[in-house]
């Protein structure tokens, strides 16, 4: 793990984000105490569309009803 002053991690700060995805957490501290922690932003998990994960229905992108776009007033 990587410490670093605020401004080293100013004139360092594209390096330091490298480290950081690499797997190495940098600290950064103010007047020598931690303050902050760099480590990267976890993926969000993808979310697909449909009932059970890559099924959806042969009609899902079909026009609807002339009804029910009378419903929805289009």
């Amino acid at each position: 793990m990587t410490t670093v002053n605020i401004a080293e991690a100013k004139t360092n700060l594209s390096r330091l984000v490298d480290d950081a995805l690499q797997g190495k957490p940098v600290i950064i501290a103010r007047r020598g105490k931690p303050v902050v922690t760099l480590v990267p932003v976890k993926k969000p998990a993808v979310r697909e569309l449909g009932f059970l994960p890559g099924h959806l229905p042969d009609t899902f992108f079909d026009p609807l009803p002339e009804v029910e776009l009378a419903a929805w007033g289009l």
